[in-house]
């Protein structure tokens, strides 16, 4: 039985006339009665605000939810992700204001630095993040995790040697690792399938912003001559100061789920669960399920985005790290470099919006990776056979600001992997492997540059050169894995009486319900949604590409 949701008719349960003011006795009456309802002990929110029912809407409803979502969840997700990873690259502002004469660092130290936050996070990427994300309340994990990153940050604006210059960088990664599982995993719970490449750009792309207006703070606070802080103590000390400020903010700020946010009314609660439904992903539960954890583990898709993942962030560690002091090898000094680092914070930016603009229209998220695979070997390739010299600057920064597209491919990869993982265990737990496979690409791409490679670095452009070749290519084997698992399920359904082919109106600009017809066996399609199944266990799930 289908439900037309208005002031005075939500469900099948509330009589005509019901004011307003009784809605949310109504609902909450009905998470009681569904929790009776049902022997598990922790079930999906979606399910406990539905039941068994479906709500009716139109897409200007649904477009109405979207709007308010982006008004209240987006911005602080942005926010948050804009501080992390302009803390995260004060470590390479800091080494192009003498980081690494001021502190003492030799041989490899400053990359060995650079990439300790990467091996803290993958110390917890590997399952303890997916157990937090499950586990913990959205709004206390975030507040928390920025909380003790922003005091780390601070620490590491006190730290004038290798030792506690390490280790707190180290804290600071173990902090932050939370973070792109956590923001992923938020983003399925609030957003249709369609909408979830931009919405995780916008918030991705804040890495050109960072980008941006660091390089502009660092300019600005090079010019402060202190005689007890070096430049690099007093960038880390001014955006760590920043990250613990914005720790109360975002717990006051952000919501759980749909399902209990305080910012919908209890009628666009309802509405903001069943736009959901088509996602076939559920929405939110509370319990670690291990058939879950294995059916991940196993499962050739999640490795496969793992490599993928990695081969795009060695790149990506490269230009955080090195990449001012590949700008200052061409020849530029301390300020110039700094200055030049802008326009490749814009590009990263662009590049994130324009992929999920292109992901979203077409549909093809595979596709948009390898077509921005293209400029990035165009610009590593310039970057190795050019020459140092004055001559060749233009076509250097020319190259070096291709390789900016590979930022665009991150958030298509956590969208990707978002949309083709059922199941809040497993969606939860494939992300942060993928994670893993970001800290793994962050820890060996600074390995692959030394300091006795400059001013050219030829081995290691070599080496980055050959990686997103090799990326190109697993992006089209997943696109093909992909097709394959498409087939599989429609033979499954067939075998289930269900019709073989199922439109995925969840990639679909305009929201269209899920059927409401019956099919053989006395159930709707859609009704095992909010079920917490994996993809795997779902014969209704549609893989996209």
């Amino acid at each position: 039985m289908s439900i037309q949701v208005t002031k005075e008719q939500v469900s099948e349960h509330i009589h005509p006339n019901v004011p307003e003011e009784h809605l949310e006795h109504d609902i909450n009456g009905k998470q009681e009665q569904a929790k009776h309802s049902q022997h598990e002990h922790r079930r999906d929110a979606a399910l406990e605000l539905l039941g068994n029912d479906r709500v009716e809407m139109t897409d200007e409803q649904s477009s109405l939810v979207a709007r308010k979502v982006d008004r209240f969840i987006l911005p602080p997700l942005c926010w948050v992700y804009f501080l992390q990873i302009l803390d995260k690259s004060c470590v390479g502002y800091g080494a192009n204001f003498g980081l690494q004469t001021e502190a003492h660092l030799v041989g490899d130290q400053y990359s060995l630095v650079s990439s300790s936050g990467y091996w803290a996070q993958l110390a917890v990427c590997c399952g303890f993040t997916a157990f937090l994300v499950v586990r913990v309340p959205t709004k206390i994990l975030m507040s928390a995790c920025i909380l003790c990153w922003g005091t780390t940050m601070i620490g590491l604006a006190f730290s004038k040697s290798f030792g506690p210059l390490l280790a707190n960088r180290f804290l600071l990664g173990m902090f932050e690792a939370v973070n792109v599982p956590l923001f992923t995993v938020i983003t399925m719970t609030w957003y249709r399938r369609h909408e979830q490449p931009v919405r995780i750009a916008l918030w991705y792309g804040t890495n050109g912003v960072a980008s941006m207006l660091g390089s502009l703070l660092a300019y600005g606070l090079s010019f402060i001559v202190s005689p007890v802080l070096y430049v690099y103590q007093i960038l880390f000390l001014t955006v760590g100061l920043a990250t613990v400020i914005t720790a109360p903010l975002i717990y006051w700020r952000l919501e759980n789920n749909p399902a209990t946010a305080k910012f919908l009314t209890p009628q666009e609660r309802l509405w903001a669960v069943e736009r959901l439904r088509n996602n076939n992903t559920g929405v939110e539960t509370k319990e670690i399920k291990w058939n879950q954890v294995l059916e991940c583990i196993v499962s050739p898709s999640v490795w496969l985005f793992i490599a993928v993942t990695f081969c795009v962030n060695v790149g990506a560690s490269v230009t955080n790290t090195f990449g001012p002091l590949i700008i200052k090898g061409f020849g530029f000094d301390a300020r110039q470099t700094i200055l030049l680092n802008i326009p490749f914070g814009f590009v990263q930016a662009a590049v994130c919006v324009l992929g999920s603009i292109l992901a979203a229209r077409f549909g093809y998220k595979g596709l948009v990776i390898i077509s921005f695979m293209l400029p990035c070997v165009l610009g590593a390739g310039l970057l190795y056979g050019l020459g140092r010299t004055a001559n060749f600057q233009g076509g250097l920064l020319f190259g070096y600001y291709c390789i900016g597209f590979l930022f665009g491919c991150n958030p298509l990869i956590y969208a990707w992997v978002a949309a083709n993982n059922g199941g809040h265990t497993k969606k939860s737990f494939a992300i942060s492997l993928v994670n893993a496979g970001l800290a793994v690409g962050n820890i060996v791409g600074p390995l692959l540059f030394s300091s006795n490679q400059a001013p050219e670095y030829h081995p290691g452009v070599a080496a980055v050169l050959g990686i997103f070749i090799a990326c190109s290519f697993l992006c089209g084997v997943l696109t093909f894995v992909f097709a394959l698992m498409n087939r599989h399920k429609e033979k499954q359904r067939v075998a289930h009486g269900k019709p073989a082919k199922i439109i995925d109106t969840s990639m679909h600009k305009v929201y269209q319900a899920a059927p409401d017809a019956e099919v053989e066996g006395g159930y709707r399609l859609g009704d095992q949604a909010f079920l917490d199944l994996t993809d795997g266990q779902n014969d209704e799930f549609v893989y996209s590409y």
